[in-house]
Protein backbone atom coordinates (compact mmCIF):
# COMPACT_ATOMS: atom_id res chain seq x y z
CA UNK A 1 0.00 0.00 0.00
CA UNK A 2 2.90 3.01 -1.14
CA UNK A 3 1.77 6.17 -0.37
CA UNK A 4 3.70 9.20 -1.20
CA UNK A 5 4.11 11.63 1.60
CA UNK A 6 1.97 14.67 0.24
CA UNK A 7 -0.60 11.64 -0.54
CA UNK A 8 -0.57 10.20 3.23
CA UNK A 9 -0.40 13.78 4.98
CA UNK A 10 -1.59 16.51 2.69
CA UNK A 11 1.26 18.22 2.74
CA UNK A 12 5.02 18.25 2.40
CA UNK A 13 5.86 19.87 6.20
CA UNK A 14 5.14 17.28 9.06
CA UNK A 15 2.11 18.37 11.64
CA UNK A 16 -0.03 16.50 13.46
CA UNK A 17 -2.81 16.93 15.82
CA UNK A 18 -2.63 15.38 19.04
CA UNK A 19 -6.07 14.81 20.91
CA UNK A 20 -6.53 13.53 24.81
CA UNK A 21 -10.28 12.91 25.73
CA UNK A 22 -10.48 14.31 29.61
CA UNK A 23 -12.96 12.86 32.30
CA UNK A 24 -11.67 13.50 35.97
CA UNK A 25 -7.87 13.06 34.80
CA UNK A 26 -6.43 16.06 37.44
CA UNK A 27 -4.13 13.41 38.68
CA UNK A 28 -1.83 12.88 35.70
CA UNK A 29 -3.22 15.35 33.28
CA UNK A 30 -0.67 18.05 33.20
CA UNK A 31 2.27 15.41 33.07
CA UNK A 32 0.27 13.97 29.97
CA UNK A 33 0.20 17.31 28.04
CA UNK A 34 4.17 18.20 29.34
CA UNK A 35 5.42 15.05 27.64
CA UNK A 36 3.37 16.18 24.60
CA UNK A 37 4.75 19.63 24.59
CA UNK A 38 8.32 18.03 25.13
CA UNK A 39 8.60 16.04 22.15
CA UNK A 40 11.94 15.79 19.34
CA UNK A 41 9.09 15.99 16.62
CA UNK A 42 10.69 18.92 14.31
CA UNK A 43 7.28 19.72 12.67
CA UNK A 44 4.10 21.38 13.60
CA UNK A 45 1.95 20.65 16.58
CA UNK A 46 -1.38 21.27 18.09
CA UNK A 47 -2.86 19.24 21.14
CA UNK A 48 -6.85 19.15 21.37
CA UNK A 49 -7.88 18.41 24.82
CA UNK A 50 -11.86 17.61 25.18
CA UNK A 51 -12.85 17.98 28.29
CA UNK A 52 -16.02 16.31 30.20
CA UNK A 53 -18.15 17.30 32.87
CA UNK A 54 -14.96 16.97 35.53
CA UNK A 55 -15.64 17.23 39.75
CA UNK A 56 -11.87 17.08 40.45
CA UNK A 57 -10.45 20.21 38.19
CA UNK A 58 -9.57 18.64 35.35
CA UNK A 59 -11.03 21.75 33.39
CA UNK A 60 -8.81 24.07 35.12
CA UNK A 61 -6.04 22.57 34.71
CA UNK A 62 -6.40 22.28 30.57
CA UNK A 63 -7.43 26.12 30.86
CA UNK A 64 -4.06 26.46 32.38
CA UNK A 65 -2.33 24.54 30.19
CA UNK A 66 -3.50 26.49 27.29
CA UNK A 67 -2.86 30.07 28.68
CA UNK A 68 1.00 28.64 28.72
CA UNK A 69 1.14 27.29 25.49
CA UNK A 70 -0.93 28.33 22.63
CA UNK A 71 -0.60 24.81 21.00
CA UNK A 72 -3.00 23.62 23.70
CA UNK A 73 -7.09 24.38 22.85
CA UNK A 74 -9.42 23.02 25.13
CA UNK A 75 -13.01 21.82 23.55
CA UNK A 76 -16.02 21.31 26.21
CA UNK A 77 -17.48 17.94 25.55
CA UNK A 78 -20.68 18.03 27.25
CA UNK A 79 -21.61 14.47 27.39
CA UNK A 80 -18.38 12.95 28.64
CA UNK A 81 -17.97 10.20 27.04
CA UNK A 82 -14.80 8.87 25.34
CA UNK A 83 -15.62 8.77 21.84
CA UNK A 84 -17.75 11.79 21.72
CA UNK A 85 -14.68 13.66 22.84
CA UNK A 86 -12.36 12.30 20.33
CA UNK A 87 -15.01 12.93 17.56
CA UNK A 88 -15.00 16.93 18.53
CA UNK A 89 -11.24 16.87 19.07
CA UNK A 90 -11.05 15.43 15.74
CA UNK A 91 -13.38 17.76 14.19
CA UNK A 92 -11.39 20.69 15.91
CA UNK A 93 -7.96 19.58 14.71
CA UNK A 94 -6.49 21.37 11.84
CA UNK A 95 -3.86 18.95 10.88
CA UNK A 96 -3.59 15.11 8.95
CA UNK A 97 -2.23 13.33 11.10
CA UNK A 98 -3.89 12.60 14.27
CA UNK A 99 -2.23 11.16 17.62
CA UNK A 100 -4.23 9.84 20.26
CA UNK A 101 -3.05 10.08 24.16
CA UNK A 102 -5.13 9.97 26.88
CA UNK A 103 -5.10 11.96 30.12
CA UNK A 104 -3.64 9.13 32.11
CA UNK A 105 -1.13 8.23 29.74
CA UNK A 106 2.33 9.27 29.39
CA UNK A 107 4.54 9.31 25.74
CA UNK A 108 8.40 9.43 25.58
CA UNK A 109 9.73 12.43 23.79
CA UNK A 110 10.15 10.39 20.29
CA UNK A 111 7.01 8.91 20.28
CA UNK A 112 5.29 11.36 17.75
CA UNK A 113 8.17 11.75 15.47
CA UNK A 114 8.57 7.77 15.51
CA UNK A 115 4.83 7.66 14.50
CA UNK A 116 5.32 9.99 12.19
CA UNK A 117 8.26 7.45 10.73
CA UNK A 118 6.07 4.19 10.84
CA UNK A 119 2.70 5.53 9.10
CA UNK A 120 4.94 6.96 6.15
CA UNK A 121 6.55 3.36 6.42
CA UNK A 122 4.59 1.36 6.17
CA UNK A 123 1.18 3.18 4.40
CA UNK A 124 -0.45 2.45 7.06
CA UNK A 125 -4.05 4.22 8.52
CA UNK A 126 -3.52 3.64 12.40
CA UNK A 127 -0.06 2.58 13.94
CA UNK A 128 0.16 2.08 17.35
CA UNK A 129 2.27 0.21 19.88
CA UNK A 130 2.88 -1.01 23.62
CA UNK A 131 0.24 0.02 26.54
CA UNK A 132 3.16 -0.07 29.00
CA UNK A 133 1.05 0.05 32.83
CA UNK A 134 3.31 1.39 35.40
CA UNK A 135 1.64 1.82 38.81
CA UNK A 136 2.86 4.09 41.92
CA UNK A 137 1.66 1.98 45.31
CA UNK A 138 1.59 -1.84 45.32
CA UNK A 139 -1.65 -2.68 44.31
CA UNK A 140 -1.24 -0.30 41.06
CA UNK A 141 2.44 -1.79 40.68
CA UNK A 142 0.76 -5.35 40.96
CA UNK A 143 -2.08 -4.36 38.62
CA UNK A 144 0.47 -3.14 35.70
CA UNK A 145 2.08 -6.73 36.17
CA UNK A 146 -1.08 -7.88 35.26
CA UNK A 147 -1.83 -5.89 32.35
CA UNK A 148 1.43 -6.59 30.77
CA UNK A 149 0.98 -10.52 30.92
CA UNK A 150 -0.68 -13.05 28.92
CA UNK A 151 -1.83 -14.47 32.53
CA UNK A 152 -3.66 -11.65 33.06
CA UNK A 153 -5.30 -10.27 29.91
CA UNK A 154 -3.95 -12.49 27.36
CA UNK A 155 -1.64 -12.37 24.35
CA UNK A 156 -2.54 -9.11 22.63
CA UNK A 157 0.72 -7.40 21.69
CA UNK A 158 0.01 -4.02 23.06
CA UNK A 159 -0.55 -5.61 25.98
CA UNK A 160 2.74 -8.11 25.87
CA UNK A 161 4.92 -6.88 23.13
CA UNK A 162 6.09 -8.64 20.04
CA UNK A 163 7.21 -8.22 16.22
CA UNK A 164 6.50 -5.32 14.31
CA UNK A 165 3.17 -6.58 11.93
CA UNK A 166 0.09 -5.35 10.95
CA UNK A 167 -2.38 -6.05 13.63
CA UNK A 168 -6.44 -6.17 14.86
CA UNK A 169 -6.43 -3.60 16.61
CA UNK A 170 -3.52 -1.46 18.68
CA UNK A 171 -3.07 0.84 22.47
CA UNK A 172 -4.61 4.37 21.41
CA UNK A 173 -3.51 5.15 17.89
CA UNK A 174 -1.43 7.37 15.40
CA UNK A 175 -3.86 7.98 12.42
CA UNK A 176 -4.42 9.06 8.87
CA UNK A 177 -6.63 11.68 9.46
CA UNK A 178 -8.52 11.28 5.76
CA UNK A 179 -9.01 7.48 7.04
CA UNK A 180 -10.70 8.28 10.12
CA UNK A 181 -12.74 10.40 8.59
CA UNK A 182 -13.50 8.26 5.75
CA UNK A 183 -15.24 5.21 7.92
CA UNK A 184 -17.09 7.39 9.74
CA UNK A 185 -14.93 8.51 13.13
CA UNK A 186 -15.34 7.19 16.38
CA UNK A 187 -18.74 5.49 17.11
CA UNK A 188 -20.30 7.30 19.71
CA UNK A 189 -22.15 4.19 20.85
CA UNK A 190 -19.28 2.68 22.64
CA UNK A 191 -18.78 3.71 25.97
CA UNK A 192 -15.85 1.16 25.83
CA UNK A 193 -14.11 -0.72 23.07
CA UNK A 194 -14.20 2.26 20.90
CA UNK A 195 -10.50 1.93 19.76
CA UNK A 196 -11.22 -1.67 18.55
CA UNK A 197 -14.51 -1.31 16.85
CA UNK A 198 -13.26 1.70 14.85
CA UNK A 199 -9.81 -0.27 13.92
CA UNK A 200 -12.33 -3.13 12.25
CA UNK A 201 -14.04 -0.90 10.27
CA UNK A 202 -10.65 0.68 8.70
CA UNK A 203 -9.28 -2.71 8.04
CA UNK A 204 -12.88 -3.46 6.67
CA UNK A 205 -12.16 -0.51 4.63
CA UNK A 206 -8.78 -1.45 3.23
CA UNK A 207 -6.59 -0.23 6.04
CA UNK A 208 -3.33 -0.98 7.51
CA UNK A 209 -3.69 -1.28 11.37
CA UNK A 210 0.06 -1.89 12.36
CA UNK A 211 1.42 -2.54 15.61
CA UNK A 212 5.19 -1.26 16.74
CA UNK A 213 7.15 -2.67 19.52
CA UNK A 214 9.10 0.86 19.46
CA UNK A 215 5.94 3.18 20.15
CA UNK A 216 5.08 2.80 23.67
CA UNK A 217 3.31 4.53 26.36
CA UNK A 218 3.08 4.50 30.14
CA UNK A 219 -0.24 3.80 30.72
CA UNK A 220 -1.59 4.39 35.01
CA UNK A 221 -3.37 1.55 36.02
CA UNK A 222 -6.80 1.83 38.58
CA UNK A 223 -5.78 2.29 42.17
CA UNK A 224 -8.67 0.54 44.09
CA UNK A 225 -9.90 -2.93 43.58
CA UNK A 226 -13.53 -1.45 42.97
CA UNK A 227 -12.17 1.01 40.28
CA UNK A 228 -10.37 -2.04 38.58
CA UNK A 229 -13.44 -4.48 38.48
CA UNK A 230 -15.41 -1.73 37.13
CA UNK A 231 -13.15 -1.35 34.13
CA UNK A 232 -13.02 -4.72 33.52
CA UNK A 233 -16.53 -5.67 33.55
CA UNK A 234 -17.08 -2.57 30.85
CA UNK A 235 -14.36 -4.12 29.01
CA UNK A 236 -15.99 -7.41 28.64
CA UNK A 237 -19.55 -6.25 28.37
CA UNK A 238 -18.45 -3.63 24.97
CA UNK A 239 -16.32 -6.44 23.73
CA UNK A 240 -19.84 -8.20 23.44
CA UNK A 241 -21.19 -5.39 21.69
CA UNK A 242 -18.61 -5.87 19.05
CA UNK A 243 -18.72 -9.27 18.46
CA UNK A 244 -22.16 -8.82 18.18
CA UNK A 245 -22.19 -5.90 15.50
CA UNK A 246 -19.20 -7.54 13.18
CA UNK A 247 -19.80 -10.85 13.35
CA UNK A 248 -16.82 -13.50 13.08
CA UNK A 249 -14.44 -10.99 15.49
CA UNK A 250 -14.34 -13.58 18.72
CA UNK A 251 -11.39 -15.41 18.84
CA UNK A 252 -10.42 -17.41 22.21
CA UNK A 253 -8.68 -14.75 23.66
CA UNK A 254 -12.08 -13.15 24.31
CA UNK A 255 -14.16 -16.24 25.13
CA UNK A 256 -11.52 -17.69 27.99
CA UNK A 257 -12.94 -15.14 30.40
CA UNK A 258 -16.89 -16.15 30.35
CA UNK A 259 -15.71 -19.85 29.98
CA UNK A 260 -14.01 -19.25 33.48
CA UNK A 261 -16.37 -17.83 34.92
CA UNK A 262 -19.33 -20.50 33.49
CA UNK A 263 -16.35 -23.14 34.50
CA UNK A 264 -15.93 -22.23 38.18
CA UNK A 265 -19.03 -20.52 38.98
CA UNK A 266 -20.48 -24.56 37.93
CA UNK A 267 -17.88 -26.59 39.96
CA UNK A 268 -18.72 -24.43 43.33
CA UNK A 269 -22.34 -25.04 42.80
CA UNK A 270 -22.03 -28.71 41.80
CA UNK A 271 -19.44 -29.54 44.38
CA UNK A 272 -21.86 -28.01 47.09
CA UNK A 273 -24.53 -30.28 46.26
CA UNK A 274 -23.57 -33.32 44.05
CA UNK A 275 -20.46 -34.54 44.89
CA UNK A 276 -16.58 -32.85 46.69
CA UNK A 277 -14.87 -34.30 43.54
CA UNK A 278 -16.81 -31.69 41.14
CA UNK A 279 -14.65 -28.81 43.06
CA UNK A 280 -11.72 -30.13 40.91
CA UNK A 281 -11.81 -27.55 38.57
CA UNK A 282 -12.23 -24.82 40.32
CA UNK A 283 -9.19 -25.53 42.07
CA UNK A 284 -7.50 -26.24 39.43
CA UNK A 285 -8.30 -22.71 38.42
CA UNK A 286 -7.47 -21.26 41.72
CA UNK A 287 -3.86 -23.03 41.78
CA UNK A 288 -3.06 -21.61 38.77
CA UNK A 289 -3.71 -18.25 40.02
CA UNK A 290 -1.56 -18.95 42.81
CA UNK A 291 1.25 -20.29 40.33
CA UNK A 292 0.36 -17.04 37.82
CA UNK A 293 1.00 -14.76 40.79
CA UNK A 294 4.42 -16.38 42.10
CA UNK A 295 5.33 -15.96 38.45
CA UNK A 296 4.36 -12.55 38.35
CA UNK A 297 4.68 -10.98 41.67
CA UNK A 298 8.62 -9.45 42.14
CA UNK A 299 8.29 -8.85 45.99
CA UNK A 300 6.05 -10.49 49.35
CA UNK A 301 3.47 -7.70 48.76
CA UNK A 302 2.62 -8.22 45.03
CA UNK A 303 2.44 -12.15 45.31
CA UNK A 304 -0.09 -11.17 47.94
CA UNK A 305 -2.19 -8.50 45.59
CA UNK A 306 -1.87 -10.51 42.67
CA UNK A 307 -4.50 -13.35 42.98
CA UNK A 308 -7.23 -11.15 44.20
CA UNK A 309 -6.37 -8.83 41.26
CA UNK A 310 -6.49 -11.31 38.68
CA UNK A 311 -9.58 -12.94 39.84
CA UNK A 312 -11.34 -8.97 39.42
CA UNK A 313 -9.73 -9.00 35.72
CA UNK A 314 -10.80 -12.46 34.68
CA UNK A 315 -13.81 -12.79 35.99
CA UNK A 316 -15.35 -9.07 35.64
CA UNK A 317 -14.72 -9.25 32.37
CA UNK A 318 -16.23 -12.91 31.96
CA UNK A 319 -19.30 -11.63 33.90
CA UNK A 320 -19.26 -8.52 31.67
CA UNK A 321 -19.40 -10.67 28.18
CA UNK A 322 -21.95 -12.73 29.88
CA UNK A 323 -24.55 -10.08 31.25
CA UNK A 324 -24.14 -7.39 28.38
CA UNK A 325 -27.37 -6.60 26.66
CA UNK A 326 -28.17 -6.20 23.58
CA UNK A 327 -29.82 -2.52 24.55
CA UNK A 328 -26.52 -1.45 25.29
CA UNK A 329 -25.24 0.84 21.80
CA UNK A 330 -28.80 1.93 20.55
CA UNK A 331 -28.72 2.92 16.84
CA UNK A 332 -26.80 6.18 16.16
CA UNK A 333 -25.28 8.13 13.07
CA UNK A 334 -21.74 8.36 13.18
CA UNK A 335 -20.05 11.83 12.91
CA UNK A 336 -19.13 12.69 9.53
Amino acid sequence: MATSANELYGSPEPKISVILPVLNESKYLEEAVKAILNQDFVGDIEIIVAVGPSHDGSEQIALSLAKQDSRVVVVSNPTGRTAAGLNLAVATSKYSIIVRVDGHSKIPNNYLSLAYEILKETGAVNVGGIMAAEGHTIFETSVARAMRSSLGVGSSRFHTGGGAASVDTVYLGSFRKQALLAVGGFDERFTRAQDWELNYRLRAAGGIVYFDPRLVVTYRPRSTVNALAKQYFEYGRWRRVVSRRHEGTINYRYLAPPFTVIGVSSSLILGATISSILFLPALAYGLFILIASARLGKSIAEFVSLPLILLTMHMTWGIGFLTSPKSLAPAVTLRP
